[in-house]
C-alpha cells in the first residue's frame, strides 16, 4: 500500500494564485515576533462527554522581517517541544534496562552500561516533517510558508528506546485502555505494548475495559496483561478490552488514575480520545503526578494531522476491494447496472480515494472535501447517463460524509459528539433510481455498506508491522519520561509529536494534491459543479 504524504498546515499556508494567504488553519505559535490571532476549536473527546477546548493560533508573519525564517523555526521548535516529566517534578534518569541483546531486562532489571552500544536513540535525533521543496505556490499540492515558497526545515522528534529512563520498571503500573470506535490492529498493538513494558521489566499490567468508562465504571474491573494472555490476541479483530464512546469527566478519570497508582497510561484513539488523553495529562501535571500519558494514533479513516497513515487504515483500504469488486461484478451482470459502495470516511475521504485507486473499478469517487451535484448539465447523474450509454455499466464509490449538503441538517450527536451524518449511500440510491425512471432508461442499482465488515477485521500484514512499531515506541517513549506525546510515521520515520498539534482538526485530502488528481485520471469522472 502506498504511503500518503501528509496533507496539514503545519506552519504552512496554502497560497492562491494571487498570493494572498488562505483561510486555513495553521498551529500554534508563541514568539512575541509573531503576531497572532487566537480561535478557540471545541473537541467532544470521542471517549468522555465533557467538551474539551483547544486553542489554535493563526499567525500572521512579517515577511519583511529579515529574520522571519529563524523566528519560525523558533516558534516550532517551541510548539514541537515534547512535554517531560522533568517540567514539574525533580526526578533524575538512570540506566536503562531495555536491550536488544537479552531476553529479559537488562541486569535484572537494574540498568545497562552507558558505555555500550544497545541500538539507543539520542535524545536529539530529529526527523524531517516536510520533505518537498515546492518552487511555487501553484505547483500541485503546494504548501507555502511566505509567497515565495522559502524552504523551511521542520524537525520533529525521532521514536525509539533512550539510553536514560525515568521510572523503575519493577515499580510500573502500566494501564492499556482503547476508546472509540473498532479498527484493524488494535489487538496487535495491545500486545506490543505488553511485551515491550515486560521487555522493561514491568510486571503490573493492566487494561482499562470499554474505554475511558472503565476508570469508573464498578462493574468494570482491570483486566491482568502478560505475554501469556495477549500472545495471540492478533490473531482475531476487535479489541480484547472492548470498546465504547462517552465517559466520566476528566477530573474523574484522574482520580480513578491516582487511586489505581496507575504510572503509565497508553491511550489508544482517533482526535477526539487524544484530545481526551491530553485533557488527562494537563490534570495530571496540575496534580504534579508522576504519570506518562501516551497516544497511538487509531483511525480507520487516517485523518489524523502529521501522520503518513494510522494503523487501519491499510486494512480498511484493503477490505474495500471487497466490496468494490462486488459491486462491480453486480454492475457488468446487470443490464445497465450501476454498482454503489458507501465507505467510512466521515470528513476525510483517504479510504474512498486509495479504494478507488487500487481497484481500477471505480467510474466515480465521491469525497467529502469535495462537494458535488446531483442535478443539472455538469450533475453527477447527467455523467451517470453517459457512462451507462457508452460502458453500459458504472460504480460509484462515495465516503460516508459527503455530499452531506444535499440532506437534510440533523443537530442530533453521537457519544463522542460528532453530528450524526444523514446516509448518503442511500440518498444517492433513491436519487439514482428516480432519476434513471424520470427520462425512461432502465438501470438496475445494487447498494452496498461494508462500514462493519471493514472495522471487524484482523489487521493486514502491512497493519500489523506498523501497529507494533506503534506499540513498542508508545512504552519507550513513556520510559523516557515523555508524556501528552504521541507516536507515528512521518515520512516513513517514527516519530514522537506533541497531542496538540495532531488534534487541532481532522486531516482531510487536499484537491490540489497529486494523489487526487491520480484518482481523478483513475476514475476520468468530470467535475460535478
Amino acid at each position: 500500500m502506498a504511503i500518503t504524504s501528509s496533507t496539514n498546515t503545519i506552519g504552512l499556508l496554502n497560497l492562491q494564485k494571487n498570493g494572498k494567504h488562505s483561510n486555513m488553519d495553521v498551529p500554534l505559535f508563541c514568539s512575541s515576533h509573531l503576531k497572532v490571532r487566537r480561535l478557540k476549536r471545541i473537541f467532544k473527546c470521542a471517549s468522555q462527554v465533557n467538551d474539551i477546548s483547544v486553542e489554535v493560533v493563526k499567525p500572521e508573519i512579517d515577511f519583511k522581517d529579515p529574520d522571519w525564517k529563524k523566528h519560525f523555526q523558533e516558534d516550532f521548535d517551541n510548539r514541537f517541544r515534547l512535554p517531560h516529566l522533568t517540567d514539574i517534578l525533580d526526578v533524575k534518569p538512570r540506566p536503562t534496562s531495555f536491550s536488544l541483546k537479552s531476553r529479559g531486562p537488562l541486569g535484572d532489571g537494574n540498568g545497562a552500561p552507558m558505555d555500550t552500544w544497545y541500538g539507543y536513540v539520542n535524545d536529539d535525533d530529529r526527523a524531517l516533517l516536510k520533505v518537498i521543496k515546492f518552487a511555487s505556490p501553484n505547483s500541485a499540492g503546494a504548501e507555502c510558508i511566505d509567497p515565495d515558497c522559502s524552504w523551511v526545515e521542520q524537525w520533529v522528534h525521532r521514536a525509539g528506546p533512550r539510553k536514560q529512563i525515568y521510572y523503575e520498571p519493577k515499580e510500573v503500573k502500566a494501564a492499556i485502555v482503547t476508546c472509540g470506535g473498532l479498527c484493524p490492529g488494535l489487538n496487535d498493538v495491545i500486545r506490543q505494548i505488553v511485551f515491550t513494558l515486560e521487555k522493561y521489566g514491568v510486571k503490573n499490567i493492566v487494561g482499562i475495559q470499554f474505554g475511558y468508562r472503565g476508570f469508573c465504571d464498578e462493574n468494570l474491573r482491570e483486566v491482568p496483561l502478560s505475554h501469556q494472555v495477549v500472545q495471540n490476541i492478533n490473531l482475531a479483530g476487535g479489541s480484547l478490552l472492548g470498546v465504547s464512546r462517552g465517559g466520566p469527566s476528566i477530573s474523574d478519570i484522574v482520580d480513578s488514575i491516582q487511586a489505581k497508582a496507575i504510572d503509565m497510561l497508553f491511550v489508544l484513539g482517533g482526535n477526539g480520545t487524544h484530545a481526551g488523553a491530553n485533557a488527562i495529562h494537563d490534570e495530571c501535571c496540575k496534580r504534579k503526578m508522576k504519570v506518562s500519558v501516551v497516544g497511538v494514533p487509531k483511525t480507520i479513516d487516517n485523518d489524523i494531522q502529521l501522520m503518513d497513515k494510522t494503523f487501519g487504515f491499510d486494512t480498511a483500504v484493503e477490505e474495500a476491494q471487497r466490496a468494490i469488486n462486488s459491486a462491480y461484478i453486480e454492475a457488468e451482470s446487470a443490464y445497465h447496472g450501476i454498482g454503489l459502495v458507501k465507505l467510512m470516511g466521515r470528513s476525510s475521504g483517504f479510504i474512498a480515494m486509495h479504494a478507488s485507486l487500487s481497484s481500477g473499478q471505480i467510474d466515480i469517487c465521491l469525497i467529502p472535501e469535495v462537494p458535488f451535484k446531483l442535478e443539472g448539465p455538469n450533475g453527477l447523474l447527467q455523467h451517470l447517463e453517459h457512462l451507462i450509454k457508452t460502458k453500459g455499466k458504472a460504480v460509484v464509490c462515495v465516503a460516508e460524509g459527503a455530499g452531506q449538503e444535499l440532506l437534510q441538517k440533523s443537530d442530533a450527536t453521537d457519544a463522542s459528539g460528532n453530528v450524526v451524518l444523514g446516509d448518503i449511500g442511500v440518498h444517492m440510491q433513491q436519487q439514482i433510481k428516480r432519476h434513471f425512471k424520470y427520462i425512461g432508461v432502465p438501470a438496475d442499482v445494487k447498494y452496498i455498506d461494508p462500514t462493519y465488515m471493514v472495522r471487524a477485521c484482523r489487521a493486514n500484514a502491512s497493519d500489523a508491522i506498523l501497529c507494533t512499531v506503534l506499540g513498542q515506541n508508545a512504552v519507550h517513549g513513556a520510559f523516557a519520561g515523555f508524556s501528552g506525546i504521541t507516536t507515528g510515521i512521518c515520512n516513513n520515520h517514527y516519530v514522537y509529536l506533541p497531542i496538540p498539534e495532531v488534534v487541532r482538526s481532522p486531516r482531510r485530502v487536499d484537491s490540489n494534491s497529486r494523489m487526487w488528481h491520480r484518482c481523478l485520471t483513475s476514475t476520468g469522472q468530470a467535475d460535478f459543479h
